[in-house]
């Protein structure tokens, strides 16, 4: 009994230690530089994302994603313990992209590039107006139709743009412009 109780023992740890380690993906290489994601986190996105695996070739974008996937929303939060809709689109474009943009989903909208929906790419910004509010709400476009944003009610998901409750508040879209002159500031808000 007691050999049978320490292999249990053995694979309650393993288990534990191998779900806290698929949070744990590393970002490899610096903000802005494009390096190939880990075969496991393409295959996943690729499959979220219903693309092939070769398209998912951003590793700092799906690997930032896998660490926040998950983490609660809090206003005004900036953290893993939570987190809001522009705080996570401003940490995401540093730490994935190198830019520095507002904090504020109303400051935010003043430093894209309007586009048309089918001119997105991955990292550009969409814009949502909930409860009657121009703007109120932010998110990164990932592709095919797919972004990733902190939901009020879900935490940090990946939604599709065309999902009928989330399309019909969706307001504006666009590249962050290179020179937003928000670095030059300081970057403070």
């Amino acid at each position: 009994m007691n050999k049978i109780n320490y292999l249990f023992c053995l694979l309650a740890v393993t288990v534990i230690l191998s779900s806290c380690h698929s949070r744990k993906v590393a970002m490899r290489g610096q903000p802005g530089q494009i390096v190939q994601p880990e075969g496991s986190i393409a295959d996943k996105y690729a499959a979220i994302l219903n693309v092939d695996k070769s398209q998912i070739q951003n590793g700092r974008l799906y690997a930032f994603i896998e660490q926040w996937m998950g983490t609660p929303y809090r206003f005004g939060g900036e953290d893993k313990s939570g987190v809001d809709c522009s705080g996570l689109t401003q940490l995401l474009e540093q730490e994935v992209y190198g830019i520095s943009i507002p904090r504020s989903t109303s400051q935010q909208i003043n430093v894209i590039k309007r586009k048309y929906e089918e001119e997105l790419v991955e990292g550009d910004l969409l814009f949502f107006d909930y409860d009657g509010k121009k703007f109120s709400h932010v998110a990164v476009y990932l592709q095919n139709g797919y972004y990733v944003h902190a939901s009020s009610s879900k935490g940090v998901i990946i939604t599709k743009l065309h999902d009928p409750y989330t399309y019909k508040y969706f307001s504006r879209c666009g590249s962050i412009v290179a020179d937003t002159g928000y670095a030059a500031s300081g970057g403070s808000n």
